[in-house]
């Protein structure tokens, strides 16, 4: 067997992490998920509410989805532009 190599670990590693990053997107689905239900809630109770609840709600949602992006971002930089391979 053929001991691993200092690239072929920066592989390995990076693709692990590039899974860890990927798992970020479980939080803002679940967020989003949550904030929509209770937003739905909000104009059950306060119809004439509607346009501020809904404001508040896609502002929320948009920042929750910033975490999902961050969490792709840095899986796409560790699969593919990855600085670290170059060096050894």
């Amino acid at each position: 067997m053929e001991p691993i190599t200092g690239r072929a670990l920066i592989l390995a590693a990076s693709a692990i992490g590039a899974g860890l990053a990927m798992i970020a997107g479980i939080g803002p689905g679940i967020g989003q998920g949550y904030a929509a239900g209770k937003g739905a809630e909000g104009v059950g109770r306060q119809p004439e509410a509607q346009g501020d609840i809904v404001r508040t709600m896609l502002l929320g949602a948009a920042v929750a989805e910033t975490t999902g992006i961050y969490g792709l971002i840095v899986a796409l930089i560790l699969l593919f532009a990855n600085p670290l391979v170059n060096l050894l």
